[in-house]
């Protein structure tokens, strides 16, 4: 018999700049070398998953109510990405790789998320369920109340969606 695992501490969120060869069904290797963000993005606003598809009213005639044929899927990313600064000041450039992908309007990127058993911080590995993939283009960053740390909310538009797919080997 199976065990339910809680989801905390289990999602791992990459982007990458570059398209992966097959977007469904990208390498280990690929997703291991972009951006992993998993503890560089808020948890209580992070948005990735489907929305309601399109309807399309189907209606026959002789039917009672509404009868609504699924159309377009539509789909949902959005996240907060924290600012990192140097104790002694100024941007850490080099643990700024994914605000410096994000905070451009109109960047065409590549997101890979996992929600399984394994920690946010453990590697792609072959065979891992991606539960999304997504290419995406990002909106200007917003910044948010200016309470707790620095940062900004990352709206996107998410251009393709690629549901349950599997890190190829």
């Amino acid at each position: 018999m199976g065990v339910r695992v809680l989801a905390d501490g289990k999602t791992k969120f990459t982007i990458l700049t570059t398209k992966p060869a097959n977007v469904l069904a990208p390498t280990a290797a690929e997703l291991n070398a972009g951006i992993d963000l998993s503890l560089n993005v808020l948890s209580s606003d992070f948005s990735f998953a489907a929305a309601d598809s399109d309807k399309v009213p189907e209606k026959p005639l002789g039917k009672s109510g509404n009868a609504n044929a699924i159309g377009a899927s539509n789909w949902l990313l959005a996240f907060t990405v924290w600012r990192n600064f140097l104790t002694g000041g100024g941007f850490d450039t080099a643990a700024e790789a994914g605000w410096a992908a994000v905070k451009v309007k109109g960047a065409t990127l590549w997101a890979y998320a996992r929600q399984t058993d394994k920690a946010a911080t453990a590697a792609w590995a072959a065979t891992d369920e991606i539960y999304l993939g997504a290419e995406f283009t990002t909106d200007n960053p917003q910044r948010t109340d200016g309470t707790g740390f620095i940062k900004y909310r990352v709206p996107t538009e998410v251009q393709d969606g690629y549901p349950f797919i599997t890190v190829a080997a």
